[in-house]
């Protein structure tokens, strides 16, 4: 099982409303936790990436928490859906979908997912 930070390092999200709040969020952590800039934006758009997914295909919304642990900044993002297709080739340039997993994966220093109680845990981390 993968390990949880605490309730105080993470927010919520519902509807597509929430994700310029959830975006903000992830920059304002990364930046306090010491991510480069260049990295928070990568970040940003991992988390991007993954919260819209969870918006687009299951229901409830999720969860996310951002902290900083031996040298990385780590990301989970809980929802109630299915495992996530990691480790596929990237969609060609004329696929309408199916290119947002290929980029966090592209991203990030590493990318791991994990059945949790309820749902997925998806584990992003960017090296710090």
């Amino acid at each position: 099982m993968l390990e949880q930070p605490g309730d105080d390092d993470g927010m919520s999200y519902t509807e597509p409303d929430d994700l310029r709040r959830v975006r903000t969020f992830v920059t304002e952590r990364a930046a306090a936790l010491g991510l480069a800039p260049s990295r928070i934006d990568l970040l940003t758009l991992a988390v991007s990436e993954l919260t819209t997914n969870t918006l687009q295909h299951t229901g409830g919304g999720g969860h996310i928490r951002v902290w900083a642990e031996d040298g990385r900044l780590i990301c989970d993002v809980t929802d109630g859906g299915g495992p996530r297709p990691f480790g596929r080739a990237m969609p060609s340039a004329e696929a309408v979908r199916g290119r947002g997993l290929a980029i966090v994966e592209r991203i990030c220093d590493s990318v791991s997912t994990s059945t949790v109680p309820g749902g997925t845990l998806v584990r992003i981390s960017l090296n710090l």
